[in-house]
């Protein structure tokens, strides 16, 4: 099980504002520190932690941050509808489209995703895999 993700950003406020208008729809809430953005699922009594949480944070070396060529961090949806909600409201709040909400031919015909960046370039998925909603057949 993946414990978290650490994404490098260089302006945290603009991070921020991204990250805030698609994490806390999911469930997760957020913890600021000098260090940087903390996002963790509410804890459930019958677990010790809910992961993975997801940091955002200035590099550790103190280099400019960069996006990583290749990787990717997906955040899943409860439905189709809300794919689209979230990818609006983070274009909205600074992302970069990289392919909008929809049906991928490469992937199952009930999996729906949609594409962006965050202001620092990370590449960020919002999917669902819904059986009760219509898939790409129809």
């Amino acid at each position: 099980m993946i414990g978290y993700v650490t994404v490098g950003a260089d302006d945290i406020p603009r991070a921020k504002r991204f990250y805030s208008a698609i994490l806390p729809p999911l469930g997760y809430g957020l913890e600021e520190g000098p260090e940087g953005l903390s996002y963790a699922l509410p804890q459930r009594p019958d677990r010790s932690a809910s992961l993975p949480e997801f940091y955002v944070k200035p590099p550790f070396d103190g280099r400019p941050a960069s996006a990583g060529n290749g990787a990717m961090i997906a955040f899943q949806a409860s439905c189709q509808q809300e794919v689209r909600d979230l990818h609006a409201a983070a274009l909205a709040a600074g992302g970069r489209d990289e392919g909008p909400p929809g049906f991928r031919d490469a992937y199952g015909g009930s999996f729906y995703v949609g594409y962006l960046r965050d202001p620092q370039g990370n590449k960020i998925a919002l999917f669902c895999s819904t059986l009760d909603e219509p898939g790409r057949d129809g």
